[in-house]
C-alpha cells in the first residue's frame, strides 16, 4: 500500500542529508538509503526523529556485512592474514620498517609483531581511534544494530567478510604498505584529514565529504574502481529486487553514495526517485 503524503517523511532543502528515500520504479512502499561512519566518538552518534521513523517504516536493515551474524566477525579474523605467507617486513625496507615499528611501539604500546602477517589496510584501520578526540568510540553501524534490535528488525548484510577481503588481497600488499608508512610519517596531517571527515560528516556536508575522498592525498581515488564504483554497482543489482519485496533500511558508508558511480546517482540511473529527507 503507498503511503500518504501526510505519511511521508519532509523533503530536506537541498542534497546535504545523509538520509534518502527511495521510490518508484515500481515500488510499493518506499526504501530508505542513509551513509555511516565506521568510527565516531559515541556522544556524536545521535538518530533524528526522521531516522528513527525511517528504521521503523522498514521491514528490515541491509548493512555492508551481516555483522550481527558471530560467522562475519570469526571469519573476518580468519581472512585479516595476507596470502602466501606474506609479512609485514616483507614489504618495506629496512628503513622503513623501523619507523612502522617504532610508532607501534612508542604510540600505540604494541609490538608491530602481533601484526606481522595482517593485511596493512587492516592495521590502517587501527589507527584511526589515535585520531580520535575521545576515549569512548563506538561505530555508527553498532548503534544502528542496537536500534535495530530494539525494533525487532532483522539485520542482514549485502556482501560477506570473504568478499571485502578479497577487494584488499586484490589491492598489492606493497601498495597497502605504502599507505600505512604514509599515514604513519605524516600523522599531523592524516589527523587534520580525519578531522575535517569527521566535520563534513556530522555537517551532513555530501559534498565535502566527495571532495575529501576524491581529491586528498588520503583518499581512495586510486583504488575508487575496487573500493567503491564495483561494489555499488553489485549492491543496487542486489537492491532493485530486495526493494521490490519489502521496504528495507540500507545503512553503507557515506562514500559509497556519492559522486556519479554513487548509489544516489545508480539508483536515479535504474528509474528510482531518490529524494533527500531531513534529518536533524
Amino acid at each position: 500500500m503507498a503511503q500518504s503524503n501526510t505519511d511521508r517523511l519532509k523533503t530536506n532543502k537541498d542534497d546535504n542529508t545523509l538520509l534518502w528515500e527511495i521510490s518508484g520504479n515500481g515500488l510499493k512502499t518506499p526504501s530508505y538509503l542513509f551513509g555511516t561512519f565506521h568510527m565516531l566518538c559515541k556522544d556524536d552518534i545521535n538518530f533524528s526523529k526522521p531516522f528513527i521513523q525511517a528504521v521503523k517504516k522498514s521491514k528490515e536493515i541491509y548493512l555492508e556485512m551481516d555483522m550481527d551474524d558471530p560467522a562475519t566477525l570469526f571469519g573476518g579474523l580468519m581472512l585479516m592474514n595476507m596470502k602466501e605467507g606474506k609479512k609485514l617486513k616483507d614489504l618495506y625496507t629496512d628503513d622503513e620498517y623501523k619507523r612502522v615499528s617504532d610508532y607501534f611501539k612508542d604510540s600505540l604500546q604494541t609490538p608491530i609483531g602481533v601484526f606481522q602477517t595482517m593485511k596493512p589496510y587492516f592495521i590502517v584501520a587501527m589507527l584511526y581511534p589515535k585520531m580520535m578526540p575521545c576515549k569512548s568510540i563506538s561505530g555508527v553501524e553498532e548503534e544502528i544494530m542496537k536500534l535495530a534490535k530494539e525494533n525487532k528488525k532483522p539485520i542482514s548484510g549485502l556482501e560477506s567478510m570473504a568478499f571485502q577481503a578479497a577487494i584488499f588481497d586484490s589491492i598489492p600488499y606493497k601498495t597497502q604498505a605504502g599507505e600505512l608508512l604514509k599515514a604513519i610519517d605524516s600523522m599531523a596531517k592524516s589527523r587534520i584529514y580525519f578531522d575535517s571527515m569527521i566535520i563534513a560528516y556530522k555537517n551532513q556536508q555530501m559534498n565535502e565529504i566527495e571532495n575529501l575522498l576524491t581529491s586528498t592525498e588520503f583518499g581512495v581515488e586510486e583504488n575508487q574502481d575496487l573500493l567503491l564504483d564495483k561494489r555499488n554497482k553489485n549492491w543496487v543489482a542486489q537492491l532493485k529486487n530486495i526493494m521490490k519485496k519489502e521496504p528495507v533500511f540500507v545503512a553503507v558508508g557515506t562514500g559509497h553514495l556519492i559522486g556519479k558511480t554513487g548509489l544516489i546517482a545508480l539508483l536515479r540511473k535504474e528509474g528510482f526517485k531518490v529524494r533527500p529527507l531531513e534529518n536533524k
